[in-house]
């Protein structure tokens, strides 16, 4: 259940109003620094209790904000409305001077960090600088060994990745290489086979002299499906039996027969 909901109303009873008085003026101090540090506001609190005893509370201190107050107030008095643009310009102009400062800070460690400007600092600032510059170092060091080893790495797998792209043209070339090979090897076989089959079969090659149109039939010389070298054979022996034949006077056969008739040797 939720807490319910508390009369606002003095408190008759002495005890108890003492003891909630501790307790909320607890509170309200804690606040009030919460409000000076959370908003970086000027805050000045001042309670007395019921027995006249004074609490107060101030991030800057009670007396000046108690003058600045009054100054405010007295402004505030005679001339009215214009005391919230001297208040805001007051606090730009506060605000512009702290972002002044942080800058010149900012500027003057950019400079130490390269070396310059290092000679007004002290030996513990001298220190300081050195350690931030090595925790620094240390970084940049670790940020380019991991940047190294992930280049190492990529370089590698590039390497693995053409080396068997090398491989494979390789076996290509190779196997372009036997199969060139092989068909020139067919070829020599082809031709020496047809060579070898012209010398052992002369009637593959035939000359169109060979056939006559004569009369109604055609005829065929023989001569032109004999190789050459049988062909020079053949007519050197013919000649010689001529020649036999002419020296000794002898006929094969008788004349008027038909065998004489029908070989060409005895036909002169």
């Amino acid at each position: 259940m939720g807490r319910g909901r508390i009369e606002i109303k003095r408190i008759e009873n002495n005890t108890s109003r003492q003891v909630t008085f501790c307790k909320r003026r607890n509170g309200l101090l804690k606040k009030a620094y919460e409000l000076s540090v959370l908003c970086d506001a000027e805050v000045a609190l001042i309670v007395f209790s019921s027995r006249g005893r004074l609490y107060e509370y101030a991030n800057n201190s009670v007396k000046a904000t108690v003058e600045r107050y009054k100054k405010a107030h007295t402004v505030g008095s005679s001339s009215g409305p214009p005391l919230l643009e001297h208040n805001a310009q007051q606090f730009y102009q506060q605000e512009s001077a702290k972002l002044r400062n942080q800058i010149q800070m900012l500027q003057n460690t950019n400079r130490h960090l390269v070396g310059d400007s290092v000679g007004n600092l002290s030996l513990k600032e001298l220190k300081q600088l050195e350690s931030r510059l090595e925790k620094g170092i240390s970084k940049i060091r670790a940020r380019k060994s991991e940047l190294l080893a992930a280049e190492i790495s990529y370089m590698a797998k590039r390497e693995t990745e053409l080396q068997n792209d090398h491989m494979t043209l390789r076996t290509k070339i190779e196997e372009g290489e036997q199969q060139l090979q092989q068909v020139t090897v067919a070829r020599s076989v082809a031709a020496a086979a047809a060579a070898t089959n012209l010398e052992l079969n002369p009637f593959l090659e035939m000359d169109t002299k060979c056939f006559f149109t004569g009369g109604p039939f055609a005829t065929l010389d023989m001569k032109c499906f004999l190789p050459g070298s049988l062909q020079q054979m053949l007519e050197a022996q013919q000649r010689q039996m001529l020649a036999t034949e002419l020296n000794l006077g002898y006929q094969l056969a008788p004349p008027g027969s038909d065998a004489a008739n029908n070989n060409p040797h005895h036909q002169f």
